[in-house]
């Protein structure tokens, strides 16, 4: 859909002959015998009549003055992460609505009627695909037959997805934990902007070449970073198995007590073997998450006590969802900045005391 945009204008801010307008002698047109202050009010009067039809534009002068704001396009997104990118893209042309804030986790996640309307409205619809959103993939399905709805996964090639033998067969959905794999969804989000707002191609071409350059930055900050922890403390243990491509892009262990979704419950077995690897490699930190209950971590730091092994919490990481909006933590460089500094100091490595000009 095109925007439309009204035709340029002038103003005309005179109606009367200037002739008019200019004239305030009036003793030649007011009798002479009146009082003073009579006279006076009248000469006020017509000076204030004159002054407004001067300046009242005509009709057809108000009817094309130039309107000069740009309608923005509505773009509504499943996850904020996917809502950061758009805006960063968009700019100014486009309003960003994400269906999931802080602290929710999208594997659980159930559309409310508000929800319903708030993607019914929408311009663009973006959302991660490979079952992150699992209860509102149906929904999803049936607007896309009338709207414009976005996969952003689908640009990445399958080759470069997980699918460890834990999914079931499933691809792994937490891509943006890997920056560099991240960074190609912002392409599909430019494009498909560009469809719907012809106009504002030029802006979401040098947006997206800004984005992906600190995008890359924040890749090599990761890495860096990431790369002073010990050899012997590279283990990350969190609350599911949300940091596979985190894991692998910087060359981590990392194992979850729940598996890919939240949905299922993390069994006595399943507890007691990770409390054998914390025992036997001797690791420092486990991490609870902003989203998901910390139950399953405080049974890990349970069992490794009864085993003579301390254990505490690193702290707390975004992994679902990012944290509060108007906070570094609510953009997605600084989600990815605070879990990276968090992991680097409670497994030995050292932070930066500053961060990269790119990155301030």
């Amino acid at each position: 859909m095109l925007t439309s945009h009204s035709a340029p204008a002038r103003h005309s801010t005179s109606v009367l002959p200037p002739s008019v307008c200019a004239s305030a002698t009036l003793p030649s047109l007011m009798p002479s015998s009146l009082p003073r202050l009579i006279l006076s009010l009248l000469l006020a009067l017509t000076i204030l009549v004159a002054g407004v039809a001067c300046e009242r534009p005509s009709p057809s002068a108000a009817a094309s003055t130039p309107n000069t704001t740009t309608k923005q396009l509505n773009v509504v997104a499943t996850i904020a992460m996917i809502g950061d990118v758009a805006a960063n893209i968009g700019g100014p042309r486009v309003n960003v609505t994400n269906l999931m804030g802080e602290g929710v986790d999208p594997h659980l996640y159930k559309a409310s009627p508000g929800d319903v309307r708030i993607l019914a409205d929408a311009d663009v619809i973006l959302y991660s695909g490979l079952h992150l959103e699992g209860r509102l993939a149906d929904l999803l399905t049936r607007l896309a037959a009338k709207q414009t709805v976005l996969q952003v996964t689908a640009s990445i090639d399958e080759a470069l997805l997980r699918q460890p033998p834990e999914f079931a067969g499933h691809f792994d959905p937490h891509v943006w934990f890997d920056v560099s794999l991240w960074s190609k969804t912002c392409a599909s989000i430019r494009d498909v902007l560009i469809e719907k707002d012809p106009a504002g191609k030029d802006l979401y071409t040098a947006n997206t070449l800004a984005y992906t350059s600190r995008l890359a930055n924040l890749h090599a900050y990761a890495t860096t970073t990431l790369a002073t922890i010990p050899a012997s403390s590279r283990v990350m243990v969190t609350a599911h198995d949300a940091f596979g491509y985190f894991g692998r892009a910087y060359n981590l262990t990392v194992l979850g007590v729940q598996g890919i979704s939240t949905d299922s419950e993390a069994s006595l077995q399943d507890i007691n073997k990770l409390v054998d690897t914390l025992v036997s490699n001797k690791v420092p930190a486990v991490f609870i998450e902003s989203s998901v209950p910390r139950k399953t971590i405080d049974a890990l730091i349970e069992g490794s006590a009864s085993r003579g092994h301390k254990l505490i919490i690193g702290g707390e990481l975004y992994s679902d969802a990012m944290g509060a909006k108007g906070t570094p933590e609510g953009t997605y460089v600084g989600m990815v900045i605070h879990n990276v500094n968090i992991v680097t100091k409670s497994l030995g490595g050292t932070v930066p005391p500053t961060l990269p000009p790119p990155l301030q």
